[in-house]
């Protein structure tokens, strides 16, 4: 029996912190996905395998021929991003900012950063996405607790729980 009362002692704090993390979407509680999920990413409507990354504050896609250019006076990127499948749409994305990412062997990585709408299940949000060449990982999208914040529970048990069904631009629905 005690030992029960305890397990309850510990796991209450954590629902409270699923409770609280609702909260941010008032509109509907969090939705229940897996670790690997598809999402749909905009402009360009694209079907891309992502691994949702509650350990990672950001986002990244994986993003080849990179080109940083001037337009109506402001910063811009031109990039080309890939999928599993090899299908690759090429995209031009003001520049939000570039941020400088220390790897796991010290080195020091400047990437640049565009805001990008990502969809997963019901849930459309334009999120800060760093461009890196992902060529050497599995999952081409890896999303950050930025974007997941509130809107999910991901489920590191579980993959491919849900199809990305909201339109370009709507808000949850």
């Amino acid at each position: 029996m005690g030992y029960l009362v305890n397990l309850c002692r510990r796991a209450a704090p954590a629902a409270l912190l699923l409770v609280a993390a609702g909260s941010a979407h008032a509109s509907s509680p969090p939705e229940p996905v897996g670790w690997v999920e598809t999402a749909r990413i905009f402009p360009g409507d694209m079907r891309i395998m992502a691994k949702l990354d509650t350990g990672a504050l950001s986002s990244s896609i994986n993003a080849h021929d990179i080109t940083e250019f001037e337009r109506n006076g402001r910063r811009w990127v031109r990039f080309t991003v890939v999928n599993r499948a090899g299908d690759r749409q090429t995209m031009e994305l003001p520049l939000v900012r570039n941020v400088l990412i220390k790897e796991h062997g010290g080195e020091k990585d400047q990437r640049p950063v565009v805001k990008m709408g990502i969809c997963i299940g019901g849930h459309y949000a334009e999120t800060q996405v760093s461009l890196v060449d992902r060529s050497g990982f599995l999952y081409p999208l890896l999303v950050g607790r930025r974007y997941l914040r509130g809107a999910f529970l991901v489920d590191a048990s579980r993959k491919h729980t849900t199809e990305p069904r909201c339109e370009r631009g709507s808000a949850d629905e």
